[in-house]
């Protein structure tokens, strides 16, 4: 008896104008942020029994977060329960709004399900799969395009410019030096594009010190078997950094800080540039910009906001998103800062709990707030809804024993 051949994938166009419109009003009304809408039109300042909060000029979502909830929520519309829905992982790193996701019957599956996985759903042609924003890996997909699924597909268009970089890279046989985060979904999209389409390979730094060591092993060779060790985890299969590192293109996780991944590139090219001559640089590195612009516009807004005389930062989002640590470790080296995922992590003026990066856990801080006039400045990453910005305000003033609805009313 022959077996039918899988269904072809099902590609979903959801941003139409009616679909988008009749979901619209949802998302904003879970959202969006009257309050923060005001203090920006008055310049981002608001003012009032001693406490004085500026916020960032750019923060919160960005577009490409905005286009992957309201395909979530258009998904929804037009494939009413009982419908199933899947999501590979979370749709963004933002805990807050996955919780709506989920609330609305979407449910999340591993970034990268097993087939055992995919058997036990019983994943079928009449389902429904959505591919987060950091998008997928090369092998996950054709899984999923294989059962014959209906995709939605809501990876973000930079994230996408990365790929199509690595992908020819690999297609002009150069090993790619990605600065990121190895166990990162969108690394992890990223590194899959670097070996499926051609010979190339691939190997992430995730910062100076380690991009020192590539340099290092560029220039003078070494312990392959340590070499390996020390980036167990972070490069391709087969790699093989005396044959692999001869000729390198560098890219990047989108989210990075554009500072660092500059520094990650002249540091490889001066390397490549020692090794081998400056004539002959062409045929040995590669690289092209793929920082996402509007990580780079939340940077900078807060690099702007840290020359102004405060007291504190507040970085408000979700503790496993990349690009918010990014703000957090900015505001550490200028003033105190606390990285939090919501309001209720400011439990009194005596007491805040935070994440602290270096631990990689949350901590509490006492006596955070100082009594008397204090400015905090407060900015978001770009998975971060304006609505918890405005409960971190709300929450500042209530410490000062102010309701925002008097400063308001004035």
């Amino acid at each position: 008896m022959s077996t039918a051949a899988p269904a072809a994938p099902q590609k979903i166009n959801l941003r139409r104008p009616d679909i988008m419109e009749a979901v619209q009003a949802q998302v904003l009304s879970h959202y969006r942020s009257e309050l923060v809408d005001r203090i920006r039109a008055q310049g981002g300042v608001l003012s009032a029994a001693g406490l004085t909060i500026k916020l960032a000029k750019e923060f919160g979502f960005c577009y490409g977060v905005e286009r992957a909830i309201d395909l979530a929520y258009a998904a929804r519309k037009v494939f009413p329960a009982p419908k199933r829905i899947f999501l590979l992982g979370e749709i963004i790193h933002n805990p807050e709004v996955n919780d709506q996701i989920s609330n609305m019957g979407i449910v999340s599956v591993s970034p990268k399900p097993s087939d055992e996985e995919l058997a036990k759903l019983n994943l079928n042609a009449e389902d429904v799969v959505i591919i987060p924003a950091f998008g997928t890996e090369v092998a996950t997909r054709k899984k999923i395009e294989a059962i014959g699924c209906k995709t939605v597909d809501t990876t973000c268009g930079d994230v996408m410019s990365v790929w199509k970089r690595v992908r020819q890279y690999s297609k002009e046989s150069a090993t790619s030096i990605i600065h990121g985060k190895a166990k990162h979904e969108e690394t992890k999209a990223t590194t899959s594009q670097a070996t499926a389409y051609g010979s190339g390979h691939y190997l992430v730094v995730f910062n100076l010190a380690e991009t020192d060591d590539v340099c290092n092993y560029i220039l003078n060779g070494g312990d392959k078997a340590e070499f390996l060790e020390k980036f167990k985890g972070a490069y391709s299969p087969g790699f093989d950094p005396d044959e692999h590192l001869k000729v390198v293109g560098v890219a990047n996780q989108t989210t990075m800080l554009r500072g660092e991944t500059e520094e990650v590139q002249r540091r490889i090219k001066a390397a490549m540039e020692k090794k081998h001559g400056s004539v002959a640089i062409d045929q040995h590195f590669r690289f092209f910009d793929t920082i996402c612009g509007a990580t780079q516009d939340r940077q900078d807004a807060l690099e702007k906001l840290l020359k102004q005389p405060m007291n504190l930062l507040l970085v408000v989002g979700g503790y496993n998103s990349s690009n918010t640590s990014h703000l957090a470790e900015m505001g550490e080296e200028k003033l105190p800062t606390y990285f939090i995922k919501n309001a209720a992590k400011m439990q009194s003026d005596r007491l805040i709990v935070h994440y602290n990066q270096h631990k990689k856990q949350e901590v509490e801080t006492r006596d955070w707030l100082p009594a008397g006039n204090v400015t905090v400045g407060i900015t978001a990453g770009a998975s971060c809804p304006n609505n918890l910005i405005e409960d971190a305000i709300r929450r500042l003033f209530e410490l000062k024993g102010i309701a925002v609805e008097e400063l308001l009313a004035n």
